[in-house]
């Protein structure tokens, strides 16, 4: 699947920047182009794989460079005032060779979730292809106005994208990681997991086709309907062995796959990742029953992807869901491992959404509070002395 890809402030742009070095490492294609937008002159600067030419820094009028200090109205604001510079980047897209664009914003802060909702509504006026979200919400530790922030910018991106596919901190963060080291490590699991998932059905002249191909229609299929998506993902390893070169675990020492046993041990392999790869970490944890569409990719060696193993994983997807639309296939690599990777798209049971909602109405009744209470502390502060002195004007 071959994306235009946004990133969106801070986290937005690194995500994308980490795709772009995902794309250079595996091969697979995914970005044919990437523009990362920012307030802040110094995150834009960070970057190492987004072309300079498609960095765009916005509301130099308002911020000068310098960010918009978590405040999402403002993101916002700046957003919709300069949306023709970002436009700019974007005509320098080639859209006819897009099969979608993605825009990717941090949700917790100021530019990515206030502007990300207003490119999304920009871009599905202009074009016909389909436009997602990927927005990351931020951990529970975090604060509250990152949390309020958040839980604004979520239902109102949700409502301008053809489908938003979120991924939440709270689930991926280590204890004990340095706050660099924690966001490093969350940009590689988001790349990941969506790389394996955009990257499937990609085939060049001389590669193996899959026996079941998925393409880009497969995902878009999945991903019409709008609202929100997960992903979850299972690898493992391939085995090298010196009497048999590249084997897997998938199969028997000697590399047949005609043997009964060595097929069934194969399908069953295969079952099993599927069951890990949705009832494991997801990447918006959730209650898979009641999704309305999931995709399944297996993807790894060709002698090591069998479909009736394949076939079983969709049908007990289908199950697990209650959906009627679970599509499946095989997406042949050479990378050393076997992965299952599930997109579950109008996910409607997840507990961490309502809870963000209600910490983020918490905080929102406190912040007014605080506010209203700095009002009258104030006056009590000069009132004392307002009868003796004159004020200057």
């Amino acid at each position: 699947m071959k994306l235009a890809m946004i990133g969106f402030g801070q986290a937005g742009g690194k995500i994308v920047d980490k795709f772009l070095e995902y794309d250079r490492e595996t091969g697979s294609g995914i970005v044919r182009s990437a523009v990362a937008v920012n307030t802040a002159k110094a995150d834009l600067l960070g970057l190492e794989h987004i072309p300079e030419e498609n960095r765009v820094l916005i509301g130099q009028a308002r911020v000068k460079g310098h960010g918009v200090g978590a405040d999402n109205e403002l993101g916002a604001e700046i957003a919709e005032e300069d949306i023709d510079e970002v436009q700019g980047a974007i005509d320098n897209i080639p859209v006819h060779e897009v099969d979608a664009f993605l825009i990717v914003a941090g949700l917790g802060g100021g530019t990515g979730s206030g502007g990300s909702p207003v490119v999304a509504k920009h871009l599905k006026r202009i074009y016909t292809e389909p436009v997602y979200g990927l927005g990351v919400l931020p951990g529970s530790d975090e604060g509250g106005i990152y949390t309020l922030n958040a839980a604004r910018s979520f239902q109102t991106f949700v409502r301008e994208v053809d489908n938003l596919m979120v991924f939440d901190n709270d689930a991926w963060r280590q204890t004990g990681e340095s706050v660099e080291g924690g966001y490093d490590h969350i940009n590689e699991e988001i790349v990941r997991r969506f790389g394996v998932l955009f990257g499937a059905g990609e085939v060049e002249a001389g590669d193996n086709v899959a026996e079941s191909v998925v393409d880009s229609s497969e995902i878009i299929n999945t991903l019409d309907g709008g609202g929100v998506s997960t992903v979850g993902y299972a690898s493992e390893d391939v085995e090298v062995s010196s009497s048999g070169g590249l084997l897997s675990r998938f199969k028997g020492g000697d590399g047949s796959t005609d043997d009964g046993m060595d097929t069934a041990n194969t399908t069953n392999r295969i079952t099993s990742l599927v069951r890990k790869a949705a009832l494991g970490r997801l990447t918006l944890p959730c209650e898979i029953e009641g999704a309305e569409r999931a995709l399944l990719v297996m993807a790894g060696p060709p002698e090591h992807l069998n479909r009736k193993g394949i076939e079983r994983g969709r049908k007990w997807l289908e199950e697990q869901t209650g959906s009627m639309e679970v599509r499946g296939g095989d997406y042949p690599t050479n990378a050393p491992k076997v992965a299952a990777s599930i997109l579950l798209a109008g996910v409607h049971n997840v507990p961490r959404i309502k809870e963000l909602q209600q910490v983020a109405i918490e905080a929102q009744d406190n912040i007014d509070d605080i506010r209203s209470q700095s009002e009258d502390n104030l006056e009590d502060l000069v009132e004392d002395d307002e009868d003796e002195l004159d004020p200057l004007f």
